[in-house]
């Protein structure tokens, strides 16, 4: 019988995890098309909420936002920022979660808009709302041998920060 491959999930995962989430501004994200049932994936533009649960502003035009509103279960891939070397050897974070609509606060728009100034064109177009994925559970890859495997809490900010 084979080793488990995956370690032990422990403080450096949690703070790699964490630190994954709250540098990302891009993701892959994989949904289910409803009228194939088949996988879609797309690239869309992600910050982390308040708890470092991701969040999506996305157009309800896109095939990936009437995918979510029919199934929301989703999947991120949120990767380092690319590096020298093998691709291969850099973190990265499989996310699975649930998504659904998120308020349009204000606290929410400042925050978004001091990472991306740009994305203001996108809040003045009627169709753009955030969503949020609130994670269930990640497979957390941090170089070559190096899984975990992650429950949301192992994700999420603790209540205290």
């Amino acid at each position: 019988m084979k080793p488990d491959p995956i370690r032990p999930t422990d403080d450096a995962a949690r703070a790699l995890a964490r630190a994954l989430l709250d540098a990302m501004r891009h993701a892959s994200l994989g949904s289910i098309e409803p009228e194939t049932g088949l996988p879609l994936v797309t690239r869309i533009a992600v910050q982390a909420d308040r708890d470092g649960a991701p969040l999506a502003l996305l157009s309800g035009l896109a095939a990936h936002s009437r995918a979510l509103a029919a199934d929301p279960r989703a999947g991120l891939l949120i990767a380092a920022e690319p590096g020298k070397g093998d691709a291969m050897t850099h973190a990265r974070l499989s996310l699975m979660g649930r998504a659904a609509p998120a308020g349009d606060d204000p606290e929410r728009r400042a925050r978004w808009l001091a990472r991306d100034p740009r994305a203001q064109v996108y809040f003045d177009l009627p169709d753009f709302r955030f969503w949020r994925i609130e994670p269930v559970a990640g497979l957390l890859n941090a170089g070559f041998g190096q899984a975990y495997r992650l429950g949301a809490a192992d994700m999420l900010k603790p209540p205290a920060e």
